[in-house]
């Protein structure tokens, strides 16, 4: 199975600002320590499940159960880079449509932190999909277009992650709050 990088199937990218000082977020830990029930409250009713594990050479991984549109997708997010302020996961997620096929798509999650002023920070969910030469085979086999599949991923990944932004930065906010108390 190989990506095709040079192909996009859908990106997105939403920000949602919060009442933290920057220097209190820290997304790595949020990530790797979200439990399962926040999770699903930050995108009823599309999240499923979480965890996190690591990958057989010692990286961090997160695993996201969820539904965009109307696909069931197995996301296995190991991290590329994990900081405070910006982790990039990278995943070769299964997706599971609902007449049970199953394919394979590559999504890049950026969950990234700025400053803002006021002491707040702004928070920006980027989600970037390629297609694996699975996902080509996969529509060429079913009579769909490059051009309808990436239409149809960019509608409703677009809107998974416009909803999912503002409900993840106030879930890292909370956390922030939670850590700061205890100190």
């Amino acid at each position: 199975m190989n990506v095709v990088t040079d192909k996009l199937l859908s990106q997105s990218a939403y920000s949602h600002d919060i009442d933290i000082p920057f220097e209190q977020v820290d997304i790595a830990d949020w990530l790797f320590n979200l439990p399962e029930a926040e999770y699903q409250r930050c995108c009823p009713p599309d999240h499923i499940a979480c965890g996190a594990t690591f990958t057989d050479d010692g990286r961090k991984m997160s695993i996201n159960v969820e539904k965009i549109g109307t696909g069931l997708v197995i996301q296995h997010y190991v991290a590329e880079e994990a900081t405070p302020s910006y982790c990039r996961m990278n995943s070769i997620s299964d997706v599971f449509t609902p007449t049970g096929d199953r394919t394979q798509v590559n999504v890049i999650w950026e969950l990234i932190a700025e400053p803002i002023e006021g002491n707040r920070t702004r928070y920006t969910n980027r989600v970037t999909c390629h297609p694996t030469d699975v996902f080509l085979a996969f529509i060429e086999q079913h009579g769909q277009t490059f051009e309808q599949a990436a239409a149809a991923r960019q509608a409703a990944g677009g809107d998974h992650n416009h909803r999912e932004t503002p409900l993840f930065a106030e879930s890292i906010a909370r956390k922030a709050r939670a850590k700061a108390a205890v100190k």
